[in-house]
């Protein structure tokens, strides 16, 4: 059954002279400044190198303990081939310690603790692994301790354990070090099985959530592993609702998780901003409703029953994302226009409108675009599911999920999951009120951050520099810069993961809101890619912002996974020039992979690519809706910017199952050459594209370049493309 999404929109100083007594007056300012700050946090140093080092045992003569804290990168320390095997570091006095840096050879600990004790003799665990990736390794370890060992337990090879560096950082002096752990404050609600009001706090939060679409509120329900009965868990605006164990079926609600459109008459297409991860469901009808357009993510989630996508009463939906789940029954597409589910199972299918997309997905329709519209790859080229909190023996803990590559299914079906196990004591918890200059601190620091629900405001970018660094927001954490700044900047560096948070861009334009690596950025990380997931970024709706571009990849061998990057066509601050953003998405980086790209209304390209080897699997766009007439969107010789454009200097890109639509709404009249912009040639190929015009808005002239039948009329039908070239 067709059906249209259409969201309609609301519409120097004075230079002075500088008198001798001012500039005394001000240097007495600054002195009495200086006076009163607040002493700046040390910065960790290296503890270790130098100092006394002892181990199980050694290879040969020429691999002592000492070689590997002697700050030689050509020595190393080697064990005897067998487990377990310990090497440890006397500091000389207790310190407070920020991080720990391996540097293994390729004799590497596949499973291995770091141990922290004051005596030499009574430890205990500040970090562990059963799947250590070896290389260079950066570990958030705090705590206070005289001594460090590391414990292998499983070796990655038939040899020894071998460390051509094990380096501790920490306080020199005993000054202060940020602490990592806490609580999660008061905005993240945590259940357990005997908690007394479940039903009444979801529902008070939804009550408050339901319509707040650009309000301040952020909330994250989390339930302790076990059995909870008769609940109905509705999930309204900037709300998360999880599991804490380490599968889904650990916990277990006999209710449901609901997703509805009442607050906007049965329309589902502004449902944006809210998740539901790592929980399993009975649901009481024998299906769960799940009625979202975008920036909703359904991840690692076990529906014992159907899944429902449309609204009550079958009205618009406009898109939305399924990842690492399992849905036993039948998913009900119903009026969804497009949708991407990655490395699933399901039992099944029903009906296509516009655009639906599967990759590695157990269950999933036989590909057969343009009729049904279904795009269907076996496998998942390469993937990394999302990090996620998990309740643990007393403790909250991070799961840092391997890598995978060829995909298919689950990553949490049967035996023990693979990835990488941190206490949140690794983790600096960023609560409403914390500067831009404690995160970097933190950061430095060594610890990972998780921001706890809320907004907050950065007039620093926030700079993640070391490799591994893993930055989870809980409840849609809002991040927004002040005075123009770039929200954040990630270093060209191995495995950083972003994950689960909102930035929004400020009134002052930024040049870039999220920046991932520098320019000219030319590290090989297909070993160790950074991951961005569940990560969103807009431009105006809760206010005027504006940026030039909302994200910039620059790193190769990134993993772009679940995002939309959105310049508002509605809410307040909107407007062709009061909302500026040129583009949405530049990828400058070889061998990026976007997953599940949602860019919408940005006032030139949408998404530029102009690395090599790139590919998507799903893209959904629409076209700005507020240009104010042709003139506004040519692009030299071209009608219209192109919502995908793949620069000519690219030799080889693919795409699989994207579309573009446009409503321009301010002038009916634009026409657009085309959808996607390519350079034709034999490495550059597109499956399944498609552009429709909503209600005659506008039309475009081809799909892809010169190819792709127009649109016309007010039919709102998709012209497609099943291959190009």
């Amino acid at each position: 059954m067709p059906a249209v999404g259409i969201r309609l929109a609301p519409p120097p100083r004075p230079r002075h002279r500088t008198t001798a007594a001012a500039l005394v007056t001000a240097l007495l300012a600054g002195l009495l400044a200086l006076v009163a700050a607040p002493p700046a946090a040390a910065a960790p140093v290296l503890l270790s190198q130098g100092k006394p080092a002892t181990a199980s045992s050694q290879e040969n003569g020429g691999t002592p303990a000492t070689a590997a804290v002697d700050g030689d990168p050509g020595t190393r320390w080697s064990s005897a081939f067998a487990d377990p095997q310990w090497i440890q570091v006397d500091l000389g006095s207790p310190a407070a310690l920020s991080r720990v840096d391996l540097r293994w050879e390729t004799a590497y600990g596949k499973a291995y603790r770091i141990e922290l004790s004051t005596d030499g003799t009574t430890w205990t665990s500040a970090y562990s692994t059963a799947a250590g990736p070896g290389g260079n390794e950066s570990l958030p370890v705090t705590g206070t301790a005289r001594y460090v060992r590391v414990y292998g337990t499983t070796r990655a090879t038939g040899y020894g354990y071998s460390l051509w560096e094990f380096q501790v950082y920490g306080s020199a002096d005993g000054g202060p070090v940020l602490p990592g752990g806490g609580d999660l404050g008061p905005n993240v609600h945590v259940f357990d099985p005997s908690t007394p009001g479940i039903q009444a706090k979801l529902d008070e939060v939804f009550t408050q959530q339901e319509s707040a679409q650009f309000g301040s509120g952020r909330h994250a329900f989390l339930f302790k592993p076990g059995t909870y009965n008769g609940l109905n868990a509705q999930i309204g605006f900037y709300t998360q609702i999880a599991g804490l164990g380490l599968r889904p079926d650990d916990t277990t609600i006999n209710g449901d998780v609901t997703v509805d459109a009442g607050w906007f008459n049965g329309n589902a297409t502004q449902n944006f901003w809210r998740a539901a991860e790592n929980l399993a469901l009975n649901p009481v009808s024998g299906t769960d409703r799940w009625a979202v357009s975008q920036a909703s993510s359904f991840r690692r989630m076990h529906v014992k029953g159907g899944l429902n996508l449309a609204p009550d009463g079958y009205g618009w939906a406009s898109g939305g994302y399924i990842a690492d789940s399992k849905i036993d029954g039948q998913v009900g597409n119903y009026s969804q226009q497009q949708w991407y589910t990655r490395d699933s199972a399901i039992g099944g299918w029903s009906n296509s409108v516009w655009n639906q997309v599967f990759s590695g997905v157990e269950g999933a329709p036989a590909q057969s675009f343009p009729e049904p519209r279904y795009t269907t790859l076996d496998t998942t080229p390469v993937s990394r599911e999302k990090p996620f909190l998990y309740w643990e023996g007393g403790q909250y803990k991070v799961f840092a999920p391997a890598k995978r590559v060829n995909a298919r299914g689950t990553s949490w079906g049967s035996g023990t999951p693979q990835g990488q196990s941190i206490p949140l004591s690794g983790f600096y918890v960023v609560k409403p009120g914390t500067t831009a200059a404690t995160m970097n601190a933190a950061l430095r620091q060594g610890l990972h951050l998780l921001f706890t629900p809320g907004v907050y405001h950065v007039d620093q970018p926030l700079q993640v520099d070391r490799p591994g660094t893993i930055v989870l927001g809980l409840g849609l954490a809002t991040i927004i810069p002040d005075n123009g700044v770039t929200a954040m900047k990630v270093a060209d560096v191995d495995g950083v993961r972003l994950a689960g948070f909102l930035i929004d861009a400020g009134p002052v334009n930024s040049p870039v809101l999220l920046e991932i690596g520098a320019p000219n950025s030319a590290n090989d990380h297909a070993a160790d890619p950074t991951t961005v997931q569940d990560v969103y970024l807009r431009v105006g709706g809760a206010g005027a912002g504006k940026a030039t571009v909302a994200m910039a990849v620059h790193s190769d061998d990134t993993i772009v996974d679940h995002t939309w990057v959105w310049r508002a066509d509605h809410g307040e601050g909107v407007g062709w020039e009061t909302n500026r953003a040129d583009y949405g998405v530049r990828v400058y980086g070889d061998d990026v992979l976007a997953t599940g790209l949602f860019v919408e209304h940005f006032n030139k390209y949408d998404v530029e690519w102009f690395g090599d080897r790139g590919r998507t699997i799903f893209f959904q766009n629409e076209k700005a809706y507020d240009a104010p007439n042709q003139a506004a969107v040519q692009d030299g010789p071209h009608k219209g910017y192109a919502a995908y454009r793949v620069d000519d200097s690219v030799t080889t890109h693919e795409g699989w199952g994207l579309g573009s639509y446009c409503y321009y709404n301010v002038d009916p009249t634009i026409r657009q050459d085309h959808g996607f912009r390519a350079p034709v040639k034999p490495g550059v190929r597109f499956h399944d594209l498609l552009v429709v015009s909503l209600g005659g808005n506008g039309q475009y002239e081809h799909v892809i370049n010169g190819v792709g039948a127009p649109t016309s009329g007010t039919s709102t039908v998709p012209s497609t493309v099943v291959s190009y070239p």
